[in-house]
């Protein structure tokens, strides 16, 4: 088998290392070869902190992460060559102050994981509670045994906590230990002596974060208290101007005897505990600790929030922080939970996937998303389209408040957005391709800036949400002017040529395909601003009619023109949506057909992936694809394509699909699912279901992949479980794999949560919650089922029966080279270097 091509369906994890639990990940005995991604794994978070599985003593680490989402400090992009336009504003989240060590010394032995001598070892993450657990049972080089139990949680339910136990019992003997916990910057990325670890990422990869050669949070303020175990930091951003205050609260429980030590520096807080420690006696240290960060608000204000936080959590008690935490996910799994009966460890890997978006989104508010949430600093915590097309779906239909918040912190940058078309010479707002403070930061603009389709994504997800949630008020205050600037800008940046019939054509963008780039009317974009210009005159039609005080209030705000609807809607009337006859296919751009085919098939393992190994300018003279393209757009606008298009597509550009990124995979098992390559789409879904858990891609160390993570609901819901939502109308038609019994997935639309169970003979909804829409009314949701029109309400199970699960074909498409074009030349495929 190829490496671009989908994985054989089998298990990717080693199951004596990693049982098959449904609703814990479980580590059985540690692996210093994998520490990387373990970390990755094991990371917890809330949306706006995360701390990396880093284990609890520190030094056996690969990557120290403690991150705040947004965080940021920025930095003169300085470019070989200059040109007008180009980003000039660089941005980097920080690695914030850790908070998670915890050091352990028994007879002035240092526990380290690496060289002790473990009789017992596991750490789980549970998806129920949050929580990451690990409990050792160590014997010391002075051959006594002692039990350590670490356990860490980030608080959803307190966006600004995290909760920290560390345990310790001597076993048989007795023991002076030492526990020394401490709050240390590291620097990003430098470890307690300053010194930057190889571990830390060798070599070039532009997929990683940028570091930084200087400080970067300059102290602010040092405070502690030995009476009463707290201590604080503060920093100031050098250049950003961000502020952060890091505070921690300790509570000591034992009956042994023992002293208390603080010790507070510019860098580090330090509370240490020396214990006469007695065999049976528990040693539990509780740490309880907050951070709050700002764009500018003074340190000391900062610290006094911290400080307030760690109040009323003492205050409230630890208990019920676990409590609240086990609430909350409690209900997050009511709305977001995905069944696989009988299947346990594709069950633990969904669980897995899903709790990663809520870790990644639930408490982001007044941020976005970062590509890696807020488990690594890959891709320098930045915010791409990645969450409007792959995250904000499984948000809207199960969280929709999450992906509200999303949408509204879209629209904050809109001003930016605006700013950044006039540099760009158009009109209404261009939305940057990667960001933190709405400034563009994409360095290279041929794969990045010129990737304007990114109007267009965060226009669909703006009106998926407003349709399945009926939220007049985010349309009234956000949705419609970021639809309304996205259509102007699209009108601006298109073109009529008369002498074809009148068509608008869009040059000088690329897709999604970064192997492509900078090319005149990419499908991809073409499609999606068709759907953005529609939305927009129908969103601006409705709103006159259903709320004509907004509508006249959006006008004066935006200065609307009555002309502009007509000229959205006739661009989008007659958007060139190109089509090769010859070939019967939709070409990914203007010139993408008249180009030789990369041959993967013969590419050695050790050039791939391509970007990594081949400089731009050989990739982009073949038909070769980094990331879905035409395929998305399949899966996004289906509805605009037949199904003999769909086939026709997907048979073509799977094979020159390389899977270099992760986002191809869940679209592509979409897909191949509708069109009837069930095989190769369940393929496709266990290569994005393990991507991170398997470390498919080789760099999980940087952090999960949360477009993947999202995306696997996508396949799930939309590839398997044939949900479908086409401005408003919900159709349903599965394709549940060859060997599932059963797949249950939930979907809220109007405020009704409806379980979809789907069979081999049956489809069956049932209304498992329903609250008044965000308009107050209540609705009971409508799903086309196969040409037929079901209403589901309380109390009503709906049950459909199902005549297989639709076209099935056997074996993968075949190779495009052969193929002749519409001038009667073969296409070839070649090896660039060969």
């Amino acid at each position: 088998m190829s490496s671009h091509e989908a994985p054989l369906a089998e298990d990717f994890l080693d199951r004596d290392r990693w049982p098959a639990d449904p609703w814990r990940l479980v580590e059985t005995h540690p692996d210093q070869t994998d520490l990387g991604v373990t970390e990755t794994l094991f990371a917890v978070g809330n949306g706006y902190l995360g701390m990396r599985g880093n284990v609890t003593e520190g030094r056996d680490s690969h990557t120290h992460g403690t991150f705040i989402n947004g965080f940021h400090e920025t930095w003169r992009i300085h470019h070989a060559e200059e040109a007008y336009g180009f980003a000039r504003v660089g941005q980097t989240i920080v690695n914030a102050p850790d908070a998670k060590v915890i050091r352990l010394y028994v007879d002035d032995e240092p526990l380290l994981l690496s060289v002790a001598d473990l009789l017992e070892y596991e750490r789980s993450i549970d998806f129920r509670d949050g929580v990451l657990r690990r409990e050792i049972l160590w014997r010391t080089p002075s051959n006594k045994l002692v039990r350590v139990v670490a356990n860490r949680m980030v608080s959803f339910a307190e966006r600004h906590l995290a909760v920290l136990e560390f345990e310790v019992e001597m076993v048989d003997d007795h023991a002076p230990i030492a526990i020394s916990s401490q709050i240390l910057n590291r620097q990003d990325g430098e470890d307690e002596y300053h010194v930057r670890s190889k571990a830390m990422g060798e070599g070039h990869d532009p997929r990683k974060s940028d570091g930084f050669d200087r400080r970067v949070l300059e102290p602010k303020h040092q405070w502690g208290d030995a009476d009463q175990g707290r201590v604080e930091l503060g920093f100031r951003c050098a250049d950003s101007g961000m502020t952060l205050a890091v505070a921690a609260e300790h509570i000591l429980e034992t009956d042994n005897e023992y002293t208390t030590r603080v010790q507070v520096e510019d860098d580090l807080a330090k509370v240490t505990y020396r214990i006469n420690a007695e065999p049976g006696q528990k040693v539990r240290l509780t740490k309880l600790v907050s951070y709050h960060t700002s764009r500018g608000v003074p340190v000391r204000e900062l610290v006094d929030r911290c400080r307030r936080t760690l109040d009323r959590a003492c205050s409230e008690g630890v208990a019920h922080q676990r409590e609240a935490q086990v609430a909350w996910l409690a209900e997050f799994w009511e709305r977001s939970d995905v069944e696989v009966p009988g299947h346990d460890s594709i069950q633990q890997a969904i669980r897995w996937n899903l709790f990663q978006v809520a870790q990644a989104s639930a408490r982001a508010e007044g941020a976005g998303i970062p590509a890696k949430g807020v488990t690594g600093s890959g891709y320098s915590g930045h915010y791409f389209w990645d969450t409007e097309v792959y995250v904000l779906p499984f948000l809207t239909y199960t969280n929709p408040d999450h992906a509200r918040n999303a949408l509204r912190f879209r629209h904050s940058l809109l001003e930016a957005g605006r700013k950044r078309a006039r540099e760009m010479s158009q009109s209404g707002a261009l939305f940057p391709w990667r960001t933190i403070n709405g400034e563009e930061a994409s360095a290279f603009y041929a794969a990045g800036t010129a990737q304007y389709h990114i109007d267009a994504d965060i226009a669909y997800a703006v009106t998926q949400y407003y349709l399945a949630t009926d939220d007049e008020d985010f349309m009234i205050r956000q949705g419609i002017d970021i639809l309304v600037e996205t259509a102007r800008m699209w009108v601006d940046l298109g073109f009529w040529r008369d002498e074809e019939v009148g068509t608008f054509h869009i040059h000088g963008v690329t897709g999604p395909d970064e192997y492509t780039t900078v090319v005149n009317d990419n499908l991809f974009t073409n499609v999606m601003a068709r759907f953005n210009l529609s939305a927009a005159a129908l969103a601006v039609k409705q709103l006159e009619k259903r709320a004509p005080d907004a509508h006249r209030r959006m006008v004066t705000r935006l200065a609307l023109q009555e002309h502009e609807i007509t000229d959205w809607e006739r661009a989008a009337r007659n958007m060139a949506i190109p089509y090769d006859e010859a070939l019967g296919v939709h070409p990914q751009d203007q010139h993408f057909l008249e180009r030789e085919v990369w041959d993967l098939d013969h590419t050695p393992l050790d050039k791939r992936p391509l970007l990594l190994n081949y400089h731009p300018l050989v990739i982009y003279r073949f038909q070769v694809i980094k990331q879905a393209d035409v395929v998305l757009a399949l899966y996004l606008q289906g509805n605009h394509f037949t199904a003999e298009q769909k086939r026709a597509n997907f048979e073509y550009y799977d094979p020159i699909t390389t899977g270099d990124s992760t986002l191809s995979a869940v679209v592509q098992s979409i897909i191949a699912a509708e069109v009837g390559y069930r095989d190769l789409a369940y393929r496709y879904f266990l290569g994005a279901l393990f991507v991170d858990l398997a470390d498919r891609h080789k760099n999980a160390t940087d952090g999960v992949h949360v477009a993947s993570t999202g995306g696997v609901w996508s396949v799930l819901a939309g590839g398997f479980g044939g949900f479908r939502d086409h401005q408003g109308e919900f159709t349903i038609d599965p394709r549940l794999p060859d060997d599932w019994d059963e797949l249950v997935y939930r979907v809220t639309v109007h405020g009704t949560r409806v379980r979809v169970t789907v069979r081999r003979d049956q489809l069956e909804l049932v209304v498992e919650d329903q609250q008044p829409d965000a308009r107050g009314r209540v609705v009971d949701p409508q799903f086309f089922v196969r040409k037929r029109t079901v209403t589901v309400r309380p109390g009503e199970p709906v049950v459909v029966p199902l005549e297989g699960q639709g076209p099935q074909i056997e074996g993968t498409p075949p190779s495009v080279s052969g193929r002749r074009r519409a001038d009667g030349t073969v296409i070839t495929a070649i090896v660039p270097g060969s």
